[in-house]
């Protein structure tokens, strides 16, 4: 089963920058895609950014342009600097990635446990 930790969350002033990480551990198949979501107070997740094997990224509209969602293939991690970070970019954020098992011709996602990002001044 695969693991993921995330990291790199914290307090930021709005204008700010963080750079949050995503590692995924036990993969025994093929990462097809890593992705980031986010969980504000009160709303429910939503789709940030993901990057396909093929380096293949799409984001969400608000984010489009302040953040840039990465990849290290060999290491199964995901990175998403966020730059001109603002007060509505406060959530916990969530890695997720879709492994595929050619054993099973399933592809299972998984769910990391989430990092807070707050802005705030």
């Amino acid at each position: 089963q695969v693991h993921l930790v995330e990291s790199g969350g914290g307090l930021v002033q709005p204008g700010g920058s963080l750079t949050l990480s995503c590692a995924a551990s036990g993969v025994i198949g093929t990462i097809n895609a890593m992705a980031w979501f986010r969980q504000a107070p009160g709303r429910q997740r939503e789709f940030v950014a993901r990057i396909t094997r093929e380096k293949h990224d799409t984001y969400l509209d608000s984010v489009e342009g302040r953040f840039t969602v990465s990849s290290d293939i060999v290491k199964n991690m995901v990175f998403l600097q966020m730059n001109d970070l603002k007060p509505e970019d406060t959530a916990v954020y969530y890695c997720n990635a879709d492994e595929f098992v050619p054993a099973d011709m399933l592809t299972v996602t998984y769910w990391g446990r989430g990092t807070q990002v707050t802005v705030s001044s």
